[in-house]
């Protein structure tokens, strides 16, 4: 890691604080847009279920976010990176095989999460200009937003965030403020405070049990905050929820303060067709710039969600989870990275979200379901990451067993909209799971059909092949990616294609192998000489958030040697030797397809055929390893699954 990247998480700096501010917490941020008014819907305003609503928002996020995020989740990070698949790296450690389940599950439903906040966030905050133009239709409006946010992700952030962290500085101070004029008029709202207000709530609120479905949306950004530590680190973190918390708080109980002032009246009647608490407790004078200042917010909040995504799908790949593709990295920033593909296809999700449901209050029960989902499977991992820590059991137990009890009880309130929108995010979720689920099994499977084999058992063959002058020299360097984890193995097949698939004589021979680590920045490379000037094999040891640029770095690799004089790399070649000229370098890749004489069992003819399908769509290999395409040569391997037993022939005269 980085000297800066230590730093980045071990100090505490005024603009650490600020930027945690713009990247971190503009989804929990900008919950006050809509809580309220998710509670109250199209109900009379009752003070027993604003004192209550408020009760519930501070309990939530009091135990779930500041108590389950931020204290003790954060706590469990991997050399400084969070989020469901830096807790799985951790808990892999275990051996135990079905925490792959929760892992994909969260990181499906969190990425699914991904394509609903941009919608509900900026629609949210667009909507306010209903209050001045009631029939004014919006869609439009967030399309419009939304193009602009996901045409500049491409830039980098750090570009944007100059501007995200006064923004949400000011956001947030502007929430507070809000909140506590209106609580100076009615200081009363403070009983929301004591829990019987919230128990109170579930047994007389016309919805019962099921507003807690509501409630929960207040906390929906807390595991998008423990996805982003990496880029803030954790005491900036803790430091600055304290001031996030109390603003939020204030504002909420400002709504509340307000509510309980005009008791039996609709939100309707009060702010007309969109009549939302948040923009009512403004100053008619201040609402034009309450809206820019919202709008400006909930393009944040969005942000924070698309860079989170782009960080999973970087650990998904790393993981054996996801297709290999496209990673741009804008910025010399560490950790700051673009995926092309991911950043349209979020896009295009979020359209179809707003010309689905048109109005955030129609997508409030699609988007809770996503998030408690991954909250829960984040829950299962914490469990075995304590397990891990040794964490005393009668500490462990009761705290498990409370956040269980609260996010099934979330659950089970969710899942009552599955109608209403909920069957989105399912759809959504199922979609990726489906995707992260083929494609490691695949891997899995092919990785058990791989034959490997002793490299001891070649190297005569290959020192005799290097000088044999009958046979057309290929390449002077000839150069294989291998999977093979130990130095002394190889694939079969790579031995297949030296040997017999038209037989390529070089004078050096090199195995190069990639090695994903489970730490984020990490650059190493080991070499091990299998024969002096004949055959080399270099592990190349990466971090999971380290580009892997293999044809630069295999070329600082030969640099390195040379300068020791462990290897000479000049052409053989009489006439180009003589000049000093160097040699030319040859990779070969060699690229699977399913055989016909496979004998697949169903599911595995499922995943298999469904592998290569989404394999069409991904990265080529070369272009993952960052080859060199003129230099490269794909070889196309069939791939036998279950080779059928002997037919059986008879021979005749």
């Amino acid at each position: 890691m980085s000297t800066s990247h230590k730093d980045l998480h071990s100090k505490l700096t005024l603009g650490g604080l600020l930027i945690t501010l713009g990247i971190i917490y503009g989804d929990i941020g900008t919950s006050p847009l809509y809580v309220m008014k998710a509670i109250l819907g199209d109900h009379a305003i009752d003070p027993d279920v604003v004192l209550g609503g408020i009760s519930a928002v501070f309990w939530t996020l009091t135990l779930q976010t500041t108590i389950k995020y931020v204290l003790i989740t954060l706590s469990a990070d991997n050399h400084g990176e969070g989020g469901i698949f830096a807790l799985y790296a951790l808990v892999k450690k275990t051996k135990i095989k079905w925490l792959i389940v929760p892992a994909i599950i969260g990181g499906s439903a969190l990425l699914a999460d991904g394509i609903i906040t941009p919608p509900i966030s900026v629609s949210s905050a667009v909507e306010g200009i209903k209050t001045f133009n009631p029939e004014i239709n919006t869609v439009p409006i967030v399309i419009g937003i939304l193009f602009v946010l996901f045409s500049i992700q491409q830039f980098g952030t750090k570009l944007v965030g100059k501007f995200f962290a006064p923004m949400m500085l000011i956001w947030f101070s502007m929430l507070g403020i809000l909140g506590v004029i209106q609580i100076a008029k009615h200081p009363e709202v403070v009983k929301a405070f004591n829990p019987y207000y919230a128990y109170h709530l579930l047994s007389i609120h016309p919805e019962g049990f099921f507003v807690l479905g509501l409630v929960f949306l207040c906390t929906t950004g807390a595991e998008a905050l423990y996805s982003d530590m990496g880029h803030c680190g954790r005491k900036n973190i803790r430091i600055s929820w304290i001031f996030v918390k109390s603003t939020l708080l204030l504002n909420y109980f400002g709504q509340g303060a307000y509510l309980i002032h005009h008791e039996g009246q609709t939100l309707q009647s009060l702010g007309g067709q969109n009549g939302n608490p948040f923009y009512l407790i403004m100053a008619d004078w201040f609402q034009p710039f309450g809206i820019v200042i919202a709008t400006l917010a909930a393009v944040i909040a969005s942000q924070a969600l698309i860079t989170g995504s782009f960080t999973l799908i970087n650990e998904a790949m790393r993981l054996n989870f996801w297709p290999k593709v496209k990673i741009k990295y804008p910025t010399e920033l560490k950790g700051q990275l673009y995926i092309p593909s991911i950043n349209w296809l979020l896009f295009f999700g979020c359209v179809g979200i707003v010309l689905h449901f048109e109005e955030s209050s129609n997508m409030e029960h699609a988007y809770g379901l996503a998030i408690i989902l991954c909250m829960i499977m984040t829950t299962i991992l914490l469990n075995f990451y304590l397990i891990m820590k040794r964490v005393k059991l009668y500490l462990m137990v009761p705290l498990i067993t409370i956040y269980a009890m609260i996010e099934l009880s979330f659950l089970v309130a969710n899942v009552t909209k599955f109608a209403d929108g909920g069957y989105v995010t399912l759809i959504i979720a199922m979609v990726l799971i489906s995707i992260m689920t083929t494609w490691y099994l695949a891997k899995k499977i092919n990785k058990s059909y791989t034959k490997i084999v002793k490299i001891d058992d070649y190297k005569k063959v290959l020192q005799e092949l290097s000088v044999d002058l009958t046979i057309p020299k290929y390449a002077t360097h000839l150069v294989y990616m291998t999977n093979a984890n130990r130095s002394d193995e190889i694939e079969e097949k790579v031995m297949y294609s030296i040997l017999q698939k038209r037989p390529k004589r070089a004078d050096i021979y090199w195995f190069v192998h990639v090695n994903i680590l489970t730490e984020p920045y990490k650059t190493e490379y080991r070499v091990t000489e299998i024969l002096k000037d004949d055959l080399y094999r270099i592990d190349f040891n990466l971090g999971f958030r380290e580009p892997t640029k293999i044809n630069l770095m295999f070329k600082e690799v030969i640099k390195d040697m040379v300068k020791k004089g462990e290897v000479d790399i000049t052409s053989r070649y009489e006439s180009l030797n003589k000049n000093n000229i160097l040699g030319d370098f040859k990779f070969v890749l060699s690229e699977k397809f399913l055989s016909n004489d496979s004998d697949l069992r169903w599911y595995e003819k499922i995943v298999m055929n469904s592998y290569f399908v989404i394999k069409k769509l991904s990265l080529s290999e070369e272009r993952a390893f960052g080859l060199d395409s003129s230099s490269v040569k794909i070889e196309k391997f069939p791939m036998v699954l279950h080779p059928p037993e002997l037919i059986g022939l008879t021979r005749v005269e």
